[in-house]
C-alpha cells in the first residue's frame, strides 16, 4: 500500500490522485504504448485505488526493489497512454515545467506548488558540444553550471578563474570495459582475465583523470549499501597476457566515444596491453553509431559507463540473459546460469543483508569470469558560476539540487 504525499499537484493545476498513479503504471506496461518503463513495472500483477490518497499494488512475483521501481514519472490518468510529446506538453509534475524546447535547448520555469518545492530561478538547459566553447562561455560568465564537461587538463585553468568555483564528489557510477564474450578472442575468459591485470587503473585515475576516479575492485562503489568487500584486485600484471601471446599478438577492436577524454584513455589502455602482446585498434564513433553496433553485437571490446548505480538490480539491465539486445543492455551477450540465479535471487529478496550476501557472491563470480572489466570510479565534478556556487550534484549525478540555487 503506498500512500501518495497530500497536497501535490500537476503543473496544470489539477490534483494528483490514486487513478493517475494506476493509470500510469498500467500504460507502462502496455506493450502498445511501448514504454522504456516496461521492464521496471514487470513484476506489478495489478494495482488499484484505495481511497481518496492510497494505491495497492500487487505483485506477480516476489519483488524487492518495488520501491526504488517506483520512483517513475506520474501523468494524468487522460493522458498516461499518450505518444511522446517532444514539445514538452504534457502535464507533469516536478520542480520545474517545461517552458519551451528549440534546437539544443530546452527552458525549464518554475512550477507552482512543484515537488518537492517550488525553485526561486528558471533553467535553460542548453547543449555546448565543444569543450574549449564551454571553457569560453565559463570565463565570460554567460555559463552558470557544467557537470562533467571538462576534460581534467582544463580544470586547472578554471580552478583559478575570477568567479568560477570548481568542486567534486565521489560518483556512483562505473567506467567498464565490456567484451563479447560468446565469440571471438575474448570468448576465452583467461584471456579476459589477463586484460583485466594488464590494465594499470591507478596510473589512468592519477594522471588522465587527474585524481578525480577512484579505481575499482568491484561493480558498485565503495560506500554504496550493496559494495562487497571481496578483496583487493590482484596488482597489475602484465606476465599472464603474455603467457597467451607467445604464438604471436593477438589483435582486439576497441569501441569508445569520440569524446577527447575517452579517446586519449582508449590510447593509454592500448598502450598497456602492448605491454602484453595485444594490439588494441581504438575505434572511436559517434555515441548513435556506438550504441547501434554494440546494440547489433558487432564488436570485440568497448568501453562504457554505467552512470547511475543506486540499485544493484540494474545490473540485471546489463548481464541477464534475458536482457540481451534488443530487450536490454547485456550488450556482451553473456548467457550464464550462475549469473542469472544470482539476480533473480537479488531482485527477489528483501532484506538487505540477504541481498548484500547475494550480490557479493555476483562480485566475485564476476572477477572470476571477467564478464565485465571494471576501470573506475569517477568523481562528479562540476564548475559553477559565484551564483551558483552552493550546486553540487548527487553523487549518482541528479541535478535536483538546482532547485534549491537562492
Amino acid at each position: 500500500r503506498v500512500e501518495l504525499r497530500e497536497g501535490v499537484r500537476f503543473h496544470s493545476g489539477a490534483p494528483v490522485r490514486p487513478e493517475d498513479v494506476v493509470a500510469t503504471l498500467r500504460a507502462f506496461a502496455d506493450p502498445a504504448v511501448g514504454s522504456r518503463h516496461a521492464r521496471v513495472v514487470d513484476a506489478i500483477g495489478s494495482a488499484e485505488a484505495d481511497g481518496p490518497r492510497a494505491v495497492i499494488i500487487h505483485l506477480s512475483r516476489a519483488h524487492g526493489t518495488l520501491l526504488t521501481d517506483l520512483e517513475l514519472p506520474i501523468l494524468r490518468a487522460d493522458e498516461a497512454a499518450s505518444a511522446p510529446r517532444p514539445e514538452g506538453n504534457l502535464d507533469g509534475l516536478g520542480p520545474y515545467a517545461i517552458e519551451g524546447v528549440a534546437h539544443g535547448e530546452i527552458r525549464l520555469s518554475p512550477a507552482k506548488g512543484g515537488v518537492p518545492h517550488e525553485p526561486h530561478r528558471s533553467l535553460v538547459i542548453r547543449t555546448v558540444r565543444d569543450e574549449n566553447a564551454r571553457a569560453l562561455r565559463v570565463h565570460a560568465g554567460r555559463l552558470d553550471v557544467v557537470v562533467n564537461g571538462f576534460s581534467p587538463t582544463l580544470l586547472p585553468a578554471l580552478e583559478g578563474a575570477r568567479g568560477v568555483t570548481v568542486k567534486s564528489r565521489v560518483g556512483a557510477n562505473l567506467t567498464y570495459l565490456v567484451p563479447r564474450v560468446d565469440r571471438g578472442p575474448l570468448a576465452r575468459p583467461e584471456l579476459r582475465r589477463a586484460l583485466s591485470r594488464a590494465v594499470d587503473r591507478d596510473l589512468v585515475a592519477r594522471t588522465l583523470l587527474a585524481a578525480r576516479a577512484q579505481s575499482a575492485a568491484t561493480l558498485m562503489p565503495p560506500g554504496h549499501w550493496a559494495h562487497a568487500d571481496i578483496g583487493p584486485r590482484d596488482a597489475r600484471d602484465v606476465e599472464p597476457l603474455r603467457a597467451l601471446t607467445r604464438d604471436g599478438p593477438i589483435k582486439i577492436s576497441l569501441l569508445t566515444s569520440t569524446d577527447r577524454l575517452r579517446g586519449t584513455i582508449a590510447r593509454a589502455l592500448a598502450q598497456q596491453l602492448r605491454e602484453g602482446g595485444v594490439e588494441l585498434e581504438v575505434v572511436p564513433l559517434e555515441l548513435g553509431t556506438m550504441m547501434a553496433r554494440l546494440a547489433a553485437g558487432d564488436f570485440e571490446l568497448a568501453m562504457l559507463q554505467m552512470p547511475e548505480l543506486t540499485e544493484p538490480n540494474v545490473l540485471r539491465v546489463f548481464l541477464h540473459e534475458s536482457s540481451i539486445p534488443p530487450a536490454g543492455a547485456n550488450r556482451g551477450r553473456v548467457r550464464d546460469a550462475d549469473v542469472d540465479r544470482l539476480l533473480d535471487e537479488g531482485a527477489r529478496q528483501t532484506q538487505a543483508g540477504e541481498r548484500r550476501e547475494t550480490y557479493a557472491a555476483l562480485e566475485r563470480l564476476m572477477r572470476e569470469r571477467a564478464y565485465v572489466i571494471p576501470l573506475w570510479h569517477e568523481d562528479q565534478v562540476v564548475v559553477a558560476s559565484a551564483r551558483a556556487g552552493t550546486f553540487l550534484p548527487s553523487a549518482e549525478g541528479r541535478w535536483l539540487g538546482l532547485a534549491d540555487l537562492p
